[in-house]
């Protein structure tokens, strides 16, 4: 970055880790298992996922979101020109710098939360899919540049393991969207299905949404199914980053069928001892260990 010293870029990079950390997401659990350099720079383009989705999200900027979501677009086109200001935007155009990351990935996700500012109302499962490939597939198609990989079909796989992915946490969040005044799914599959946005408030767990929520847990598992084969193709050693983030969500839909799908009385989730059991699991299998 123009200007910045080794050292500011250091401190940058340990900024958006911290950041990361502090966070507690599911996916910081995967981002340890990345070699240093690249580890850095998914730390930086999650920092800028995350604001991004915290100006929609914590209420902060009212009705000054989007004008705020417009602002990052000028600070990330600036970031692009080896403009930074801040340790978020000096360590994610360090990324831009060492990566070959499109500028449309990032200002995707801009364009997802832009829609929930909208409110989110999706008439039809193809209306979902757009806005899962804005919010979470442009995401994944920035971090494989991370990763590294060689075959084009990585990008196919990509898109899906994001749509997998951002189905899952719909489901799993159904009842803290509501309260935020959205609803991510479909309209015309809760009419099909005979489930009403009014059940989906009173938590209401009827036969009729038990069905509903079983097609859609086959569903996003079928959308996993597919992102899994993105894993040979990357690089050996970001392997087991995607891999981790996939067994989280994967255990999270076990965890729903497992409580026969009533998500609106309980949110699933994963403990810090489950998380940790799973990445110790795949860097055994990574070094090739086998479990019965």
């Amino acid at each position: 970055m123009a200007g910045a010293t080794p050292e500011q870029i250091a401190h940058a990079y340990r900024a958006v880790a911290d950041a990361t950390k502090a966070a507690s997401s599911n996916f910081y659990y995967a981002f340890v298992t990345l070699p240093p350099a690249k580890r850095n720079s998914v730390y930086a383009g999650y920092a800028f996922c995350r604001l991004a989705d915290d100006i929609v999200d914590n209420g902060e900027y009212g009705d000054e979101a989007g004008e705020a979501l417009d602002s990052l677009r000028v600070k990330l086109a600036d970031a692009y020109d080896g403009r930074a200001d801040g340790d978020m935007w000096l360590a994610l155009g360090d990324t831009l710098h060492r990566y070959p990351i499109d500028q449309r990935h990032l200002l995707d996700v801009l364009d997802g939360c832009l829609m929930d500012l909208d409110g989110a109302k999706y008439e039809t499962f193809d209306d979902l899919v757009k806005y899962c490939k804005l919010v979470a597939s442009a995401t994944g198609l920035a971090l494989i540049e991370v990763f590294g990989y060689e075959d084009e079909r990585a990008v196919k796989y990509a898109t899906d393991l994001g749509i997998a992915l951002q189905l899952t946490n719909i489901l799993r969040d159904i009842t803290e969207d509501l309260e935020n005044g959205r609803v991510y799914l479909p309209a015309d599959e809760l009419a099909e299905y005979g489930v009403s946005v009014d059940d989906l408030r009173n938590k209401r767990v009827t036969p009729e949404f038990r069905r509903f929520m079983r097609f859609q847990v086959e569903r996003a598992r079928k959308y996993l199914a597919s992102g899994v084969r993105l894993f040979p193709l990357l690089d050996r050693q970001s392997r087991s980053c995607p891999q981790t983030m996939t067994s989280v969500y994967q255990t999270l839909l076990d965890q729903i069928e497992k409580n026969d799908y009533d998500v609106l009385n309980n949110r699933v989730g994963l403990s810090k001892f489950q998380k940790f059991r799973l990445l110790a699991i795949i860097w055994l299998r990574g070094r090739g260990f086998r479990f019965l």
